[in-house]
């Protein structure tokens, strides 16, 4: 699309493109100031719940009288450092205890309306972003047990195929649904826990209910050359992982976001009833070793002292047999496997659980692609590019209480981007791959 230059007085306001997905870099730019004003840009969207988020930034005008984003960092304001999509991922909610950044409606967009002011001079323009291209289709899929939501590509078929597991906040993940299917994939995303018709709890949940939801893919969206990855994102990190040695004839390929590289128990998505230390995972009714189980070293003191989740689950790692036993044997994959992690992850040790399972596909001479992207001081929140990444700490969905996912702003941000150029790469090769080795030349 053409940028829209947006005049009021003598200053011009560009955005370019002004209206895309969400993942695509905007070019955003201040012209027609004197050389070397001062110029105060200001943002605010309305996101899910009708709450208002907003940032704000003062530059200084180059020799031409220029803002440019992309190549300026602010003097002061919600951001430092050269950013050109920094007015979006700075953006704050209005509302204390609220971070919830997509809008209500995944069809439907959402719009930063842009301020610049110059010494009394103001100009305008608005900055729409889409987690669906026109013509996605979303269908709500309840039927063989499974709860889910799938978003189907406006383009024509066939298509490969993604299934999107979320975490230990259970529910769908229908915005990674959406701009999968935005990007030519079959998106399926499937709840397990915390959704309509479905336990509010992750305790004793069967993994055949997945191998029912891949099943349920290829039977009825038929995928390009029975192509089916599964994408996870913390537990469901672990989750996807775990799958890929349980299920590897079904699996095509595997993102891993944040993922454990051992069987966990419930944890803070638990079944009071069953408990933190209970069984997550079953298998033909059976509940998996996880690493709580027999451990001579765990403990949840720290956690429940008010530190973070991560240093009680590195207490657990201090028993060697405790790991071993839960440790899942990823050797036992057939997929190419890539995994997204931050250095300063304080829900678990996510860099330590894919350095894990990196190591062991080496020792094993995984003859698949394996890719890690291992962000320095990123956190647990890695989504994808160009929302606000401010609102760190927040309540647990599942038990209330209050929750961190650690990194700072600035580097989650950078996780996000870098980290979903990584997975459309990765994924478009291991599109390729399967095609090929289906049919070999």
């Amino acid at each position: 699309m053409m940028a829209i230059d947006q005049n009021a007085a003598s200053i011009r306001l560009s955005i370019a493109p002004s209206d895309a997905l969400v993942d695509v870099p905007r070019r955003i730019r201040v012209e027609g100031a004197a050389p070397f004003a001062r110029v105060m840009l200001r943002t605010h969207t309305c996101r899910a719940g009708g709450v208002i988020w907003r940032s704000e930034a003062c530059f200084q005008a180059d020799e031409q009288g220029v803002v440019d984003l992309d190549a300026c960092a602010p003097l002061s304001g919600s951001y430092e450092g050269v950013s050109g999509m920094g007015l979006i991922w700075s953006q704050c909610p209005e509302r204390d205890g609220t971070h919830e950044v997509y809008p209500d409606d995944l069809l439907a967009s959402l719009a930063t309306h842009i301020e610049a002011d110059v010494a009394g001079q103001a100009a305008s323009g608005v900055l729409i972003q889409r987690f669906a291209l026109p013509g996605v289709v979303r269908e709500e899929v309840r039927e063989e047990g499974l709860v889910g939501t799938l978003f189907r590509p406006a383009t024509p078929g066939p298509h490969p195929a993604v299934m999107i597991l979320n975490g230990s906040g259970g529910g769908i993940n229908e915005p990674r649904a959406a701009l999968y299917a935005s990007h030519g994939y079959i998106a399926f995303a499937l709840a397990y826990f915390k959704a309509p018709g479905l336990s509010d709890y992750i305790s004793n949940t069967p993994l055949e209910y997945f191998k029912t939801g891949l099943d349920w893919i290829r039977k009825t969206q038929q995928p390009k050359n029975g192509f089916v990855a599964i994408n996870g994102q913390s537990r469901g990190g672990e989750l996807v992982l775990l799958l890929s040695t349980v299920y590897p004839d079904d699996v095509s390929a595997v993102v891993a976001y944040v993922p454990g590289a051992l069987v966990h128990g419930g944890q803070n998505a638990c079944d009071p009833s069953v408990g933190r230390n209970g069984p997550a995972w079953l298998l033909e009714g059976k509940p998996l070793v996880h690493v709580w189980d027999d451990n001579r070293t765990a403990s949840w003191a720290s956690f429940d002292e008010g530190g973070r989740h991560a240093v009680a689950l590195q207490t657990a790692l201090q028993d060697a047999d405790a790991v071993a036993r839960a440790r899942i044997p990823v050797e036992k994959s057939r997929a190419p496997i890539i995994l997204l992690s931050g250095t300063d992850d304080a829900a678990w040790p996510s860099s330590l659980y894919s350095k894990m399972v990196v190591d062991t596909l080496q020792v094993h001479k995984h003859p698949y692609d394996v890719q890690w992207v291992d962000t320095l001081d990123g956190g647990h929140a890695i989504v994808f590019p160009y929302i606000p990444t401010t609102q760190i700490t927040h309540r647990h969905p599942v038990t209330g209480r209050m929750f961190t996912g650690g990194g700072a702003p600035a580097p989650n941000a950078q996780s996000n981007e870098h980290s979903w150029e990584q997975i459309k790469d990765f994924l478009a090769r291991a599109v390729i791959d399967h095609a090929q080795r289906l049919s070999p030349s």
